[in-house]
């Protein structure tokens, strides 16, 4: 009889752990989701702010461009033409960060990181563990608690 019913226990116990497990992974794939999801709505939000970014510096950049032309023209002075140079590249780089690729080169380059370069990202001390939290917050701790 107790045979009977350390088995059915056993039994039970044996379908928790499978229904507590199918529960764990569940949630680790919801927060996946959810993270990824936060992720590309950041993304998003980055490549919009830089496409309106891109509509203010564009008009910026126009307006010196052509006033700075017609002052080198006027006064016969080509120095004029400098602040074209790095007005440029910034709106260049805008420019390719809304509408270009240059999301896609820096996923590639980040992949390749991974892929060749793991020793530069390796957090200093190496990981965080449950017992350095725990120290760190002991210490804490007995900091407030001393005052």
């Amino acid at each position: 009889m107790g045979f009977i019913f350390s088995k059915s226990m056993n039994e039970n116990m044996k379908n928790q752990q499978e229904f507590m497990l199918m529960n764990a992974r569940l949630q680790l794939e919801r927060q996946l989701m959810m993270q990824n999801e936060m992720r590309e709505r950041q993304m998003a939000l980055q490549i919009a702010w830089s496409r309106e970014f891109l509509k203010y510096f564009g008009t910026f950049f126009g307006i010196a461009a052509i006033s700075l032309t017609a002052g080198a023209i006027r006064r016969k002075k080509p120095a004029f033409l400098f602040p074209i140079i790095p007005l440029g590249f910034v709106f260049t780089y805008q420019y390719d960060l809304g509408y270009g690729t240059l999301l896609q080169r820096m996923k590639g380059e980040a992949e390749n990181i991974l892929e060749t370069e793991k020793s530069k990202l390796q957090l200093p001390k190496g990981m965080i563990t449950f017992e350095s939290l725990e120290k760190a917050r002991r210490e804490q701790s007995k900091f407030f608690i001393d005052k």
